[in-house]
């Protein structure tokens, strides 16, 4: 029996107006978004940000260098230690200063370990919010390894808030190195099998191949950044290609993808857990091997002396307390610094008057930039496909809305 197919005509119909947020729990933070609807087709996406907004930026004029410095772990508070390195770093630049070797692996390590638990989570939930909820359970399972580290050598397994001007709060040991060493030996055989559950299952793949595509040139105007960047064919990683800390001495690639869709920017981030492993297990080696050096400079000024340099007397432990309550004082200058973050370009833009704190200070958030990409990316996809877009993007709000 044939099948009469009734044809109808909608040009009539108004669209449809619809607010995804600022609740929705696919949106990564308290994100509202203002969806125009042919039916199921996106035509507009508008995203409304400032519902979180904390002036961050403002707060580092009242604060001292040091005292900021708990402020950078709630911006992206997936990846706190990489907030932590870009911002005593951007100090660090401004006082013209350099940092010791075992510094340098230190915090190399220490960052790309956050890589590692930011991606974690990425892909996790971008997962979960598709449906696939194992594979963001073996995820969460790695990534509160790493924060099992972070509260070893911090005190603390979110806000760690462990970078100083000049070194860290405190030093490695050897019983925190065997705990890295266990968990990166015991880590890649979790990711093979998200891998192998991912890119072998069909739903996934029809969710992500083809949505939310954007070229090559689109993404450089927008000024993307990180795995949003890369997904889209640009070979550009500020790590080697504006090398600071010890990338430049350690073994690995950047990883990029071509299709500039949801699935590239998802094999990105996959690649780079790979990569980061690598440089983590590098970075461990070169740490044990300095493990007798200085790990903070020697100023006084700047980084509170050990107990050792310490004298016992009374004026001496005064002296020291109210050079560290008082705060060190910056050159006047202006001066910017970027890291490669895992959302992307992280930069501080510091503007320096001679005094105890910064006179201004302005932060370039990768999570903001990128979500000036998202109408472009949404525009012609169904409804149900902006998670998967905002998901690919993986912003955090605490960073967009600093």
């Amino acid at each position: 029996m044939a099948t009469r197919v009734v044809e109808q005509n909608y040009s009539n119909i108004e669209s449809m107006t619809l607010n995804m947020g600022p609740q929705h729990p696919s949106t990564h933070g308290v994100l509202r978004i203002i969806l125009e609807l042919d039916g199921e087709t996106v035509t507009k996406c508008t995203p409304v940000l400032g519902y979180l907004h904390r002036a961050k930026e403002k707060h580092a004029e009242f604060k001292t260098y040091h005292q900021f410095i708990p402020y950078t772990d709630r911006m992206d508070y997936l990846s706190p230690m990489s907030n932590n390195t870009a911002y005593v770093m951007t100090v660090e630049k401004a006082l013209g200063i350099g940092i010791t070797d075992r510094c340098r692996y230190l915090r190399t390590l220490l960052c790309e370990l956050a890589r590692m638990s930011s991606h974690l989570l990425a892909v996790g939930t971008g997962a979960l919010e598709l449906g696939a909820m194992t594979v963001f359970m073996w995820g969460f399972t790695q990534r509160e390894k790493i924060y099992d580290i972070f509260e070893f050598i911090s005190g603390a397994r979110f806000t760690v808030s462990y970078m100083r001007a000049g070194g860290v709060a405190r030093e490695d040991y050897p019983e925190w190195r065997r705990r890295v060493r266990e968990f990166l030996d015991g880590y890649m055989r979790t990711q093979e099998e998200m891998e192998a559950m991912l890119n072998e299952n069909e739903i996934f793949l029809q969710r992500m191949i083809g949505v939310g595509r954007i070229s090559a040139e689109d993404a450089i105007n927008f000024g993307l950044g990180g795995p949003s960047l890369r997904g889209s064919g640009i070979d550009w990683d500020i790590r080697r290609d504006t090398p600071y800390l010890a990338y430049e001495e350690a073994d690995w690639e950047v990883a990029y993808e071509t299709e500039g869709d949801c699935y590239a920017r998802f094999l990105v981030r996959m690649r780079e857990l790979r990569e980061s492993w690598r440089i983590c297990c590098q970075m461990l080696d070169l740490l044990a091997k300095h493990s007798g050096e200085r790990m903070n400079i020697d100023n006084p000024k700047i980084v509170f002396p050990p107990k050792d340099n310490v004298k016992k007397s009374m004026e001496d432990l005064i002296h020291h307390f109210l050079l560290a309550s008082e705060g060190f004082k910056v050159p006047p200058g202006e001066v910017y610094h970027a890291i490669e973050a895992p959302k992307g370009e992280l930069g501080f833009y510091l503007v320096a008057d001679g005094g105890p704190r910064a006179y201004r200070l302005g932060v370039r958030s990768p999570s903001f930039i990128n979500l000036g990409a998202l109408e472009h990316m949404c525009v012609g996809e169904l409804l149900a496909d902006v998670v998967a877009i905002i998901a690919s993007l993986d912003p955090v709000m605490g960073e967009v809305d600093r």
